[in-house]
Formats: C-alpha cells, structure tokens, sequence
C-alpha cells in the first residue's frame, strides 16, 4: 500500500510517500522570508505553499520511485494551522484523490505529531504517554491505542513554543525563537536569573507559560535592557553577548523544567512504560537532553523523533494516511479546513 502525505497547516510546505509503512521519502521546504517580519505573515504563506505545493509533491513521488497512477490514497491535513494554509494542500490532496479516483484520508495535525514517533524504528508500545511542544500546541497524551487518545493536560494559555518565540523577540535575537534561544542558551549560564516554574497547582498536568513570559519582561524593564544590532551577534562560534546567553539559558531552564516534571508526574500517574517526544520545540537540545536523563534514569524508555520529523513534515501525515487507510478510515471530498481542530 503506497500513500502520499501533505502538510502544509504553517510554513511548511511538505510531502512524503510511505510505502506499506515503510517512510520512503520526505521532502520539506521551510519558508524562511517570515523571519524579517518577526513571525509567520498567514497571507505569504498561503502564497508560497500554492507555488511549492507541486514541485514538492513530484519530488516525493521522484524520490519514493512511484508515480501518482501507484497511490492507493492521499492525505493531507486539515486542520489546526493557518486556514489559508491548511487549504491549499487540502485542496490539492482532495483533488488528486479525486482525479486518480482513490480514497482521500483527512489528517489532524496533532495525530500527526504523535505519530512522528511510529515513522522508525524502535517504536513505543501501547500504552505511551506523549508530549506534543509546539508554537501552538503544549499537551499531555495518553495514547491508549493508534487513534484512542486522552488528553491530560494542556496549556490554559500560551504553548511553550510561542514563549519562545516572544522572549527571543523581547530580547531582539530574531525569529523564529526557539532555535535561535537555543543557540545562545548552549553558552549561558541557566542559573544566572531564576524565573518562576509555572506548576500552576500541587500535581496539575496543566501549563501556563503566559506567566513566565511576563517575568522576562518585567526583568528587562527592571535592568533598562535595550536590543540593538551591536548586542545581538550572528550565530558562530565567538560572536555571542554573555548577557544574551545567560538570559537564554535562565528562560529555556525554567520551561524545560516544567515540561519534564509534568511529563514524569503523568507517566507515573498513568503507569505507561513508554514517553514520547514531539512538535518543533522537540527539537529542543536541552529539552531532549533532560527529558531522555531524567526519564531513563527512573525506569521509562523515551523516544524522540529525528530533528526533521519535529518541525512540521509530510512524513507523519503519510504514516497517519497508511494507518487510517489500512482500517477503512477514509474521509468524504466534503472535509473542509478546521483551524481551530482539536484532538
């Protein structure tokens, strides 16, 4: 069974073509011109993903060896994102199933994450306890089964990675944040400040980042901080401001404290043997880094996706694609975009 897979719910325009399970090729092109207007701009993405959308389904189907005549369905998301995004590679999905007239399979974007973790191998065992951390999303689930989910927890506010996004705006290193606090966070100092660890209640699954954004803020204001091109250096081996660094690493320390804690208290509250990582703030070092330490350390196993199957991918919506195909989950022509889609 071959499926194709696309994503294109941000600022990636992405597909991939899994062949009776098996990841056969992935192809991803990042929209990198957002990062001189501080974010993703929904309009120019919308653009990009419909001149992208076709040479990068062709090179997927060049580089897996099939053509469009071998599919036996397509996938594509539709939903949470940017609904002009969502819409273009939906659209196209939609229509190519039409046109070859085999089935289409409708994706959440979410339930792809998690199965980022089931493209290689070694797999997690059912039941296993995810953490999705994105720019959007922050959440706890109990993955009982391929499609039996429960959430535990969830940001009441802003998700993790739109903390970083802010913070790293707030001190004037760039966009997207998470990668460049990252960076920079490698040659600081985490103790230099101690922001608060949002743990909301005593034994809550729940997060709150808006908090702890605050917190860097109302910091800043104390000191006088000031960005300006001279303090924020190029990302190479010598070039980076010791203040810059020791704001990182203090900012990253307190939210990977609070993802690994939450992480361990659920596995333990649920009793799963298996923990799985997922979502663009997946490709955390730190957070990979300490979640793996302090996780092994009592007992669980831990998988993390490859970097590449962090950020938004085609490859984890063709692996949802195959699975809801092989057990007759197909989706109507009618699906129409939900950006506001839940798990």
């Amino acid at each position: 069974m071959i499926i194709l897979g696309i994503e294109t719910s941000c600022d990636e325009t992405s597909a991939a073509v899994v062949k009776d399970g098996k990841l056969v090729s992935n192809v991803t092109t990042a929209q990198l011109f957002h990062s001189k207007y501080g974010g993703v701009v929904p309009e120019l993405a919308s653009r990009a993903h419909q001149r992208r959308i076709v040479p990068a389904v062709e090179e997927a189907l060049r580089v897996a060896g099939v053509t469009n005549r071998q599919l036996d369905a397509v996938s594509a998301v539709y939903g949470p994102g940017l609904v002009g995004a969502i819409l273009v590679g939906l659209s196209f999905g939609k229509a190519m199933a039409l046109g070859l007239g085999i089935p289409f399979v409708g994706v959440n974007h979410m339930e792809a994450h998690i199965f980022s973790n089931l493209i290689e191998d070694p797999k997690p065992g059912f039941p296993f306890l995810n953490l999705t951390v994105s720019g959007g999303h922050t959440q706890l689930v109990l993955v009982n089964d391929a499609f039996d989910y429960r959430i535990l927890g969830e940001t009441k506010d802003d998700a993790a990675g739109e903390a970083f996004d802010k913070v790293a705006k707030m001190l004037g290193i760039g966009y997207p944040g998470g990668p460049l606090i990252d960076k920079y966070a490698e040659r600081g100092d985490p103790r230099w400040v101690n922001f608060p660890r949002p743990y909301l209640e005593e034994g809550s699954l729940e997060f709150s980042f808006s908090g702890l954004k605050t917190s860097v803020l109302y910091y800043l204001r104390r000191i006088g901080y000031q960005s300006s091109a001279s303090r924020v250096k190029s990302i190479n081996p010598t070039g980076y401001d010791e203040f810059l660094c020791n704001m990182c690493a203090s900012f990253q320390a307190a939210v990977v404290d609070v993802l690994v804690h939450k992480t361990l208290l659920a596995a333990k509250r649920f009793s799963v043997k298996d923990i799985t990582l997922a979502g663009g703030v997946a490709a955390n070092s730190e957070l990979r880094r300490r979640l793996m330490e302090s996780a092994t350390n009592v007992g669980y196993r831990v998988f993390v996706p490859k970097l590449e199957f962090c950020t938004d991918n085609g490859a984890m919506v063709a692996m949802v694609g195959y699975m809801k195909t092989k057990e007759g989950r197909t989706s109507s022509l009618e699906l129409t975009a939900e950006p506001s889609l839940e798990l």
